[in-house]
């Protein structure tokens, strides 16, 4: 009542508003005492009842996604025989995996077991910034890699003169680069965007989608300019993909003996699959023009792309790939020797 006598009497004033021809125009100031500061993530509200359960598994996803990339990093960089660009790629892929992981599941985590599932409006805005620059960096990463497959079998003879050390640190800077520039502006347009209640964020973390529902004001502008540079960070680098993919089946296809097409489509396979599994989840999710489609298909994709992918990542790469085994394989000994040497 106190609050709605000051805005009355505010009214009555005629302070915090913009005259217009004899109208008065409220502007955002008076309405301060009801803007939103912090939003309640609601996270899996069917699920009430399995939060414990859910952690636990949570849990073991992320330490066991964390470990796995953690692994993969450290073996490639410090085993000299996989100091090619395709497994420098690879590393460069797990490096991102951690904070990609890093920017989302922890709050999830925390979430399920604090009762006032809060966070601040700034960390909110945070959240959702370094959430988009990691998965724009990747969906980069991806295309680089695509692009050093390409070369590696349809330019097999200009392919080391190409791909050099130089080449592949350049290309992996870019990636970064771009990746936390892109979401700049979005992040720009809705921390300018008034919030006045609720502050309820129908989602299992901080996203533009679920942010611009509860925007007190049109949001069909940030809508468009999300489209705009979703559908060019996500379509035009999985075209880019899936165009150098082809040229790469062509080219393999005309490989005379089985022994050798059967060589060259396993060095693709693996990355073959983390497009397919991480695109095709992030293109339901952000290439269209409108706030959700549902709420659960919502929460249910970003479970794909914001756990499960970096989760499958260490998968694909360590356990169907021979060479990073191999790797793995020669640093266990070598610890057990060192332990038993250094024993009188």
């Amino acid at each position: 009542m106190c609050k709605q006598a000051q805005v009355n009497k505010t009214l009555s004033s005629g302070a915090g508003h913009k005259s217009r021809k004899g109208l008065l125009i409220p502007t955002r100031e008076a309405f301060n005492w009801s803007s939103v500061t912090e939003f309640i993530i609601v996270g899996f509200p069917n699920l009430q009842g399995f939060h414990t359960l859910l952690f636990t598994l949570l849990l073991l996803i992320y330490l066991f996604a964390i470990f796995g990339n953690v692994v993969i990093f450290t073996v490639i960089r410090s085993d000299a025989r996989l100091h090619t660009p395709m497994y420098f790629f690879i590393s460069i892929l797990s490096f991102l995996e951690i904070w990609y992981t890093a920017t989302s599941i922890p709050k999830m985590l925390s979430n399920l077991l604090s009762k006032r599932k809060s966070i601040s409006f700034t960390g909110c805005l945070l959240q959702t910034y370094f959430f988009h620059s990691l998965g724009a960096t990747e969906c980069y990463l991806l295309t680089a890699m695509a692009y050093d497959r390409y070369l590696a079998i349809c330019n097999s003879l200009r392919y080391p003169a190409i791909m050099t050390p130089k080449m592949c640190t350049q290309l992996a800077a870019g990636c970064w680069i771009c990746g936390f520039m892109c979401p700049v502006i979005e992040v720009i347009l809705v921390s300018k965007l008034p919030f006045c209640g609720p502050n309820e964020i129908q989602h299992i973390f901080c996203d533009f989608p679920p942010l611009l529902s509860l925007a007190c004001t049109d949001t069909s502008m940030n809508v468009l300019v999300d489209f705009i540079v979703n559908a060019f960070i996500i379509l035009v680098t999985f075209l880019f993909i899936m165009v150098s993919y082809i040229k790469i089946i062509k080219a393999i296809l005309k490989i005379r003996t089985a022994e050798g097409r059967k060589k060259a489509f396993s060095t693709c396979a693996a990355h073959l699959s983390v497009v397919l599994i991480f695109f095709g989840s992030i293109i339901f999710m952000y290439v269209r023009l409108k706030k959700s489609y549902s709420l659960d298909y919502d929460r249910a994709f970003a479970v794909i792309y914001a756990v499960l992918t970096p989760l499958v990542n260490p998968v694909i790469y360590s356990l169907r790939n021979k060479e990073i085994l191999n790797a793995i394989k020669r640093k266990i000994p070598q610890k057990g020797v060192i332990n038993s040497s250094a024993q009188p």
